[in-house]
């Protein structure tokens, strides 16, 4: 089978979760037998990665690097693409990219989209961006062949808005190995088991205020606050968190961090926090757990989702029980034990290969649909 994906800025190495999304989901596509070609968006294109990886096609498209135009414009060039090429399938991921749905339909493409989450609940968006948004995931869910969600949340929400039924497939994690090398924590001046992680793009639903807030109120003698990211479009909310990090004690922005780096400052870490107040289902979290660390979160319906015990959790935007929450975990060590436990749990919960799967089906059904039409058709 021939499988087209378009929405997504690219791979391997870039930042977002709908990018981690595909990176992992793609080679196992591969795998199992489907030519897999991802239409990436051309400023984003690694310089040293070519037109294959993983056995993947990369194929990278023109996008202007704006925030409000690239994902439109790099999306109605990727359905004239496709509709060159006549892929069996064209697998849309999330809802921005999925407003060109309807021209693809008309183009006789057999189309599969991946809701992602609510965009155009993000606080970056301004009325337009968020009406766009809207349309989008109109479009995806009512004029796709099937639709796939990544949770429970956004499964009711589709079938509340739209009337459509989908298939829940979450994102995934793959065990990771633990380095025992420190390189990355020397270089900014981390402790092994004495800082607190977040991995995100710098983007307000975030909240990387909060949690600088709450390690301050949390006062930790010795330990670190490191906040892991960049923002694809730097803003008057990334220079805030700069400069509110570069006046706190003991915090730390890496950047963007890829590769061993990332895999060092997630497995030394001593406790994982995501105080954010939009996710569709947070990748970055299940790879803090795949990694064993102790994880607290916003209790936001798609962090409750991921199922950990109730004291992981902390009232969205609660400075003072998120302090707290860092307190408790701080002072309580994960046993090793704990620890593994942990990394099983989440990985038999969340298997790519498992995903991998279940997306071949989904594209199975489709073409099923579709063959099944002819016939009737014949008849």
């Amino acid at each position: 089978m021939k499988v087209m994906m378009l929405g997504l800025r690219g791979f391997p190495g870039v930042q977002g979760g709908v990018e981690t999304h595909a990176e992992h989901l793609c080679p196992l596509l591969a795998e199992m037998g489907c030519e897999v070609t991802v239409l990436t968006r051309a400023p984003y294109h690694p310089a040293n990665v070519g037109g294959r990886w993983k056995n993947v096609r990369l194929v990278p498209l023109w996008a202007p690097k704006s925030k409000g135009l690239e994902a439109i414009l790099h999306s109605f060039l990727g359905v004239l693409y496709a509709a060159i090429k006549r892929p069996d399938m064209l697998h849309i991921q999330a809802i921005g990219p999925a407003l060109v749905t309807v021209p693809a339909r008309l183009l006789g493409l057999r189309v599969v989209v991946t809701h992602h989450g609510p965009d155009y609940d993000r606080q970056k968006w301004g009325r337009f961006a968020k009406w766009t948004l809207q349309m989008g995931e109109r479009f995806g869910m009512r004029w796709s062949q099937q639709r796939i969600v990544i949770s429970q949340v956004i499964r009711q929400l589709v079938l509340s808005k739209h009337g459509k039924d989908s298939v829940l497939i979450p994102n995934g994690v793959v065990l990771p190995s633990l380095p025992a090398s420190q390189e990355a924590l020397a270089t900014f001046g981390l402790t092994p088991g004495r800082y607190i992680l977040l991995v995100s793009r710098l983007v307000p639903e975030k909240r990387h205020l909060d949690l600088i807030a709450a390690f301050t109120a949390s006062r930790l003698p010795g330990w670190k606050l490191a906040i892991v990211g960049a923002s694809d479009h730097p803003d008057a909310y990334v220079q805030e968190v700069l400069n509110k990090a570069k006046v706190t004690s003991d915090v730390v922005c890496t950047g963007l961090q890829t590769g061993e780096a990332l895999r060092e400052l997630y497995a030394h870490a001593g406790l994982f926090v995501l105080p954010s107040s939009h996710e569709g289902l947070p990748i970055a979290m299940l790879e803090a757990l795949s990694f064993g660390l102790p994880v607290v979160a916003s209790d936001i319906p798609a962090n409750l989702e991921v199922g950990l015990p109730a004291e992981n959790y902390f009232p969205l935007g609660d400075v003072q029980a998120l302090a707290a929450r860092i307190r408790h975990f701080t002072s309580t060590p994960i046993s090793d034990a704990a620890r593994e436990a942990c990394r099983a749990w989440v990985v038999s919960k969340y298997d790519w290969r498992d995903i991998a799967l279940k997306t071949v089906a989904v594209y199975e059904s489709v073409r099923t649909q579709r063959v099944l039409s002819r016939s009737a058709m014949s008849k």
